[in-house]
């Protein structure tokens, strides 16, 4: 899923484009996409966009007469901006955002249609898709141990709740906890303040240099490359390669659709944490430390 860095970069790509343009028409390749009737999509048809927004992972575009467009893109959804009038032609593609500078197209890689788009009528409407997650650019570290602290938690689950923090998901919490040198498993309540002062200053840290990052490589132009597996990154993607700052290898926790990438060297003191599946297969063969898998 598109996280903060991504969504970000999405959102002043588009204000460079759509801000202060109409929007000529919407066009549905499929009606899925729509999760709302009232107001209906025409509504929004030849509408100056006034505002290009952003409410947690979502992307908003706030039109004149309240109105507002709510695009949640999911784990697999994604935007282009082509020619003006361009077809929606793509397998993948789910809708196209008419205007007369250009074209945006909405697609979804994969056969789950879990992307979303929402016609809101209002900013009470609009206030419905906010989480509530902690802006991590505004936040105290004072603010951030009361949001980490608001239940106990693994590291991985606090971080990712969207009703705790603003924008990170599966793979930026990897990234965030390799540089605060902490367990994903750590429960929250465990940590103590130098532990909250240091996973604080890792995630805005890591935030804002990924967020840098990519707008140096968007240069002006639209991003295309969108993806949540970068080669820069230090662990999240990087099963069995080198830890960056140590050499040991990547160790993983896989669980349902995702899973979890972490240094044993550099975070939990070369304890190996145990991955659901393979150690119930393996039960006491399972390695306990990361010197039984050198």
């Amino acid at each position: 899923m598109p996280e903060l860095p991504d969504i970000i970069t999405y959102q002043e790509a588009l204000a460079e484009r759509v801000e202060g343009r109409r929007l000529l028409a919407v066009r549905l390749r499929t009606p899925f996409l729509l999760r709302s009737v009232d107001p209906p999509l025409s509504a929004c048809h030849d509408r100056t966009v006034r505002q290009v927004g952003r409410l947690g992972k979502r992307l908003v575009l706030n039109l004149d007469g309240d109105l507002a467009l709510v695009i949640h893109l999911m784990i697999a959804g994604r935007l282009h901006w082509k020619a003006a009038g361009s077809p929606i032609a793509s397998k993948v593609s789910l809708a196209a955002f008419d205007f007369d500078a250009g074209t945006l197209t909405f697609t979804e890689a994969g056969s789950k249609r879990r992307a979303s788009l929402h016609v809101v009528a209002d900013q009470a409407g609009l206030a419905a898709f906010d989480r509530g997650g902690l802006d991590l650019f505004t936040a105290t570290v004072a603010q951030f141990a009361d949001r980490l602290r608001a239940g106990n938690h693994t590291l991985k689950r606090a971080l990712t709740d969207p009703r705790a923090f603003d924008g990170i998901g599966n793979a930026y919490s990897d990234e965030i906890l390799h540089a605060a040198r902490l367990s994903p498993l750590k429960l929250t309540r465990s940590l103590d303040d130098a532990e909250v002062a240091r996973l604080f200053e890792a995630t805005r840290s890591t935030m804002t240099r990924w967020i840098d990052r990519l707008r140096l490589e968007r240069k002006g132009g639209f991003p295309e490359k969108v993806t949540a597996f970068r080669p820069d990154m230090a662990v999240h993607g990087k099963f069995r390669q080198p830890c960056p700052d140590c050499g040991t290898p990547v160790q993983r926790i896989r669980y349902a659709d995702n899973e979890t990438n972490y240094c044993a060297r550099c975070q939990t003191g070369g304890r190996l944490l145990a991955d659901r599946a393979m150690s119930r297969l393996l039960k006491s063969d399972w390695p306990r430390s990361i010197d039984e898998v050198d």
